[in-house]
Formats: structure tokens, sequence, C-alpha cells
């Protein structure tokens, strides 16, 4: 399995990161699929000209926070698709647009109830 990943290294965010946030965002946007086969570590180190300890690491991080599965011998795998994390991650997401969203109403000085309006103005757009 090729994936596309895609590394920085002006970025300051570290290499294991950028793996992480990539291969994260692959899985939650149905790119890779439930149970699909994610290259070797030692494969995407070489394609990426790093360390395997980078890869590994990330890995690791992507398991921990339930994205894959690792089995000795057979290799990394992408968890079936767990509805409540990807929830979770999309309201993190939305928390970070409102906090955005805010500040910047907040700097131009449009109340709560302007905002409010905008909202709903924006969210029945699509219905």
């Amino acid at each position: 399995m090729k994936i596309n990943i895609l590394i920085s290294n002006s970025s300051g965010v570290p290499i294991y990161e950028q793996i992480y946030t990539q291969i994260k965002t692959l899985i939650l946007n149905g790119t890779l699929k439930e149970n699909e086969a994610l290259p070797s570590m030692r494969i995407l180190a070489k394609e990426l000209r790093i360390s395997l300890i980078t890869t590994k690491r990330a890995y690791e991080e992507l398991e921990k926070d339930g994205f894959i599965v690792s089995f000795t011998g057979k290799g990394s795998f992408v968890c079936p698709k767990n509805t409540e994390l990807i929830r979770e991650e999309n309201l993190k997401k939305i928390d970070e647009s409102f906090r955005d969203a805010v500040l910047s109403a907040r700097q131009c000085n449009i109340s709560l109830k302007e905002l409010s309006e905008i909202l709903e103005i924006i969210y029945n757009e699509e219905e």
C-alpha cells in the first residue's frame, strides 16, 4: 500500500507528528479504509528517507489513539471505524473553528447575538 505523505523539514512540527496527522486525516476522511494495510514502518521510513524510529513513533501514537492496530509479523492496519472517536475528532475541529470565529468577532465588536445569527444563516444554507 502506497500512501502519499509529505514531510516538511522547515515547518517546526516534528516529523513523527506530521506522519501521524496525515495518516489520521486519511483514515478520518475515508481515503484509508477499515482493515486496510499500511506500509510497513521500514518501507515508509525508506520512502520518506527518515529514521525507522520516527515512523515507529508515529505508528505507536496512531495505535495508542485507536486509529490503527499492529500485529507482529503481519503489519499495521486501519482499525474498524470507531464512530465515537470520529465524532470526538470532528467536535475538536469545530471547537477550534468556533474559538477562531469568536476571537475574530470580539476583535470586530460583533455581539454574541450577531455571531449566533451568522452561524444560524450559514448552518441553514445547506438545507
